[in-house]
């Protein structure tokens, strides 16, 4: 899988998780730190193939990075023909009443807990190992927080607890401890290590069609690989990517109001190169992993709803480029004195310099591309 050696997480975590007795961990770091092949490593190493019943049971606050983890636990069991897996999401309907022979199961809390309670589909008292993806982002969603508590509850004591999160601030480590008994902890910094590896920039404009210029101008130096394109709004978004094709760029565009399927259609395709741009809101900043995308443009800087700069996101959002240590580049749209100082917020969190440029400057642009 191009491991050469083990990540700072995967360092950490991996003795702890296969140790006997099995021990539960909490455990803190960024998607794109290999955290993934971690617990999934741990789940392999506790599953009987033999065994025709769920085993491990991983909750991820959504469909697509359900899909994602699948695709790992997929590509590292493939020597296990014997080993399936089933996702407990919504719309996956199965019969009343049977038992599904997975070793398996990952999905999002609520169909989690209708199979393991309602239809009892899962015998929650056979589950070895529960893993627990993204809590910081699955607390955030009504209703997860305590669907997440309630599976947990099933569970035999000697279930193993394996929790991530890419933060902790209290409601997380609250909900933490009140999931995982008798935790280790692990506890990584890595926002500064990840803006390390990327160039931010930020260009003034000002409205949108100068925004959508400069944009072009970039593009012209930026085919280097793939880029993302973050907006505020769905509106934002599909005005951007219609313009963006009607200049002849392969865009695809994503947004929440998309089934689910179809924004899977859509990463799916991305993924493979087969269009260059990802237009796309919010719904995306996380956990998304494209290895090639080199840019990742701010058309409209993140905000939460109350107007002001949203860090955590921003951190989400450029950290899609420059993944596992590779560098990348980090553009922001400016377009008003309130984005300026948006701006300069961010940039005092991270305690990171954001440079100005100058996208009709050809020059400087090819500098930075190199």
């Amino acid at each position: 899988m191009g491991f050469n050696r083990p990540s700072k997480i995967q360092e950490n975590a991996l003795p702890m998780m296969l140790a006997e007795p099995p021990q539960n961990l909490i455990a803190q770091s960024q998607s794109g730190t290999g955290k993934t092949a971690a617990f999934v490593l741990a789940m392999l190493s506790r599953v009987e193939p033999a065994n025709r019943y769920p085993q491990c049971l991983c909750l991820s606050p959504t469909y697509e990075l359900a899909l994602q983890t699948g695709k790992v636990i997929e590509q590292m069991g493939k020597f296990h023909p014997e080993l399936k897996l089933a996702y407990a999401v919504r719309g996956n309907k199965l019969e009343r009443g049977q038992k599904i022979s997975e070793q398996i199961v990952i999905g999002t809390p609520g169909t989690v807990l209708d199979w393991c309670s309602k239809l009892k589909f899962i015998d929650p008292k056979k589950i070895k190992v529960f893993v627990l993806d993204e809590a910081d982002v699955m607390i955030a969603t009504q209703g997860h927080q305590d669907q997440s508590i309630r599976i947990q509850r099933m569970l035999p004591k000697n279930c193993q607890m394996l929790l991530f999160s890419a933060t902790f601030e209290d409601s997380v480590w609250q909900f933490a401890q009140k999931v995982v008994p008798d935790p280790n902890v692990i506890k990584l910094k890595r926002e500064e290590e990840t803006l390390d590896t990327i160039k931010q920039y930020y260009v003034l404009c000002n409205n949108r069609d100068e925004k959508f210029q400069a944009l072009c101008n970039l593009y012209g130096a930026i085919t280097i690989a793939q880029a993302m394109i973050f907006c505020h709004t769905r509106k934002t978004a599909s005005w951007l990517a219609a313009e963006l094709s009607k200049e002849g760029h392969q865009v695809a565009l994503l947004s929440g109001e998309m089934m689910v399927e179809q924004r899977a259609a859509v990463i799916e395709r991305f993924r493979e190169g087969k269009e260059k741009v990802l237009v796309t809101t919010n719904v995306c900043a996380r956990g998304i992993d494209v290895e090639q995308v080199s840019v990742v443009i701010n058309f409209d800087l993140p905000v939460d709803k109350d107007g002001n700069p949203d860090n955590e996101t921003y951190l989400h959002r450029i950290g899609r480029t420059g993944r596992f240590g590779k560098r990348g580049l980090a553009v922001n749209m400016v377009d008003s004195k309130h984005s300026m100082n948006i701006l300069n917020k961010i940039q005092e969190h991270f305690n990171k310099k954001i440079e100005r440029l100058d996208t009709d400057d050809l020059d400087e642009i090819e500098k930075i591309a190199n």
